[in-house]
């Protein structure tokens, strides 16, 4: 079995993986967002990790800094018990591809994203709000949206 490490991520996908790290025992790759589904379908198909599972997909708001948003898919090879983290680093307006092709448990996942964030994903299936109302404005985990100031009706 291949080790999964920054180095195979980054021999593996060369013009994909910007950077990659062991950080307290767990790996984090940022890869460019052109290349996120071509990641996707190897690292799922990938005969020795066979990243099977999208246990989480979210987003993390880090305003000023450009690019503002890092989009984070936590991945699990449920064959291999292995675990990976990637992310695409974006600014506002930046479209991502919708990995629902690939894992379809992130139908609901993005649509979180979008809901809270912002953030679209391209080719996904139905990309509606799905925890607010159909006419709340704004999108509250953004950290430029007015806290206090949402009537929250629930």
């Amino acid at each position: 079995m291949a080790e999964l490490t920054p180095e195979s991520l980054k021999t593996l996908f060369p013009e994909a993986v910007i950077s990659a790290r062991v950080f307290r025992g767990e790996l984090t790759a940022v890869v460019q967002r052109e290349r996120l589904l071509d990641v996707a379908k190897a690292l799922r198909d990938h005969p020795d990790w066979r990243f099977n599972f999208l246990s989480d997909l979210t987003a993390v708001d880090h305003m000023p800094r450009r690019p503002r948003f890092d989009v984070v898919y936590h991945l699990c090879s449920v064959p291999s018990g292995c675990r990976l983290r990637l992310k695409v680093q974006i600014d506002e307006d930046t479209v991502v591809p919708s990995v629902t092709d690939v894992w379809p448990g992130a139908n609901w996942y993005e649509r979180e994203v979008f809901d809270l964030f912002g953030i679209r994903f391209e080719g996904h299936p139905n990309l509606t709000r799905i925890l607010l109302p159909d006419d709340f404005e704004g999108h509250p985990l953004r950290r430029d949206h007015p806290v206090g100031k949402s009537k929250i009706p629930f």
